[in-house]
């Protein structure tokens, strides 16, 4: 039995679909689960990234692939533990910079570059 997250969970979205409505021009979000907390020369914590319109009426959280367990998929939430793989995931959608909460309840927006979003009509 397969799962059809635009069916079952509208308010998710995987990296492909993510990266598509960033190219639309929504905006991402990243917050902050968790206080950071520094150590060994890297940054730790929890954050989780969401995509939004730009009215604010539509938002996604962004989901790992869905994992079958059985018959039935597990959807999970994405969570970046560190800094850098925040940094990492946030370069390879596009953006050239980006802020960082280190608070809990923190939360920073993000718009992508023109040159870097999808200005097509398709």
């Amino acid at each position: 039995m397969s799962v059809d997250l635009r069916k079952e969970a509208p308010n998710v979205v995987t990296e492909p679909e993510f990266r598509k409505l960033l190219g639309m021009g929504y905006q991402a979000q990243v917050l902050c689960e968790g206080d950071a907390y520094y150590k060994a020369a890297v940054w730790y914590g929890e954050w989780t990234v969401r995509v939004v319109s730009g009215d604010g009426t539509v938002e996604k959280i962004l989901v790992a692939y869905p994992r079958s367990r059985g018959e039935e998929q597990q959807i999970k939430i994405k969570v970046f533990k560190t800094i850098n793989g925040c940094a990492s995931f946030m370069h390879r959608m596009g953006f050239a910079d980006f802020t960082v909460p280190f608070f809990e309840g923190g939360q920073s927006i993000h718009t992508l570059p023109d040159q870097a979003r999808d200005t097509s009509d398709s």
